[in-house]
């Protein structure tokens, strides 16, 4: 085979998995949704709005969650991603509700996504909101969430990766401590450098 073999979809699963298990780690799920757009976003015809700060509360930013979506071509939100990590509760998805009241039009969707476990009561509870809503509210898992994008869009997965490290490195140290993003080019140099030893 010539030329560099590139990280495989699940290697990097493996590698933001770990980054994921350590300490001062609340940022990176929010990263990872954001890097995904950056290298999708033109194929999906979305991008995700510039991220608000780490420690600013919905309520002073007038955000509905984390991440915001737009089409390319609108300013008006179409999904809104909000991360944990913690299990989703069924008080979340309300809290969720009373944020969507406000918005000026409705949005199409309001993703969870948790690095915890999923409780099945509260992804039957988010599903049946929909009928009432007219906003289908889900629950994903962070690292499926990661697996499926990684084999969907599969040629995407180096300029996804790339994408999460820039944002992980931008991150001011309030939000990222320069340990946990040291510990992330560690781990990537040391996965390269182990797929090129076994390629």
């Amino acid at each position: 085979m010539q030329g560099e073999l590139a990280l495989s979809a699940e290697a990097i699963v493996s590698l933001i998995g770990q980054h994921f298990a350590l300490p001062g780690s609340s940022r990176l799920p929010v990263l990872l949704v954001a890097a995904a757009y950056r290298a999708a976003g033109a194929r999906l015809g979305e991008r995700a709005m510039p991220l608000l700060a780490h420690n600013a509360a919905d309520v002073q930013t007038h955000a509905y969650g984390d991440l915001h979506v737009t089409l390319l071509n609108d300013e008006q939100i179409r999904t809104c991603y909000e991360m944990k990590m913690r299990r989703v509760t069924e008080h979340d998805l309300d809290h969720a509700m009373k944020k969507m009241a406000t918005a000026p039009y409705l949005l199409d969707n309001y993703i969870f996504i948790t690095t915890d476990a999923i409780d099945p009561h509260v992804q039957a509870y988010a599903r049946r909101l929909y009928a009432t809503t007219g906003v289908e509210f889900i629950v994903l898992d962070c690292i499926s969430f990661l697996r499926h994008f990684l084999h969907l869009f599969y040629r995407l997965r180096v300029p996804f990766l790339d994408a999460y490290q820039e944002l992980l490195l931008a991150e001011p140290e309030s939000s990222v401590h320069h340990a946990v993003k040291e510990a992330f080019l560690a781990a990537r140099l040391a996965a390269e450098s182990s797929s090129r030893d076994e390629a």
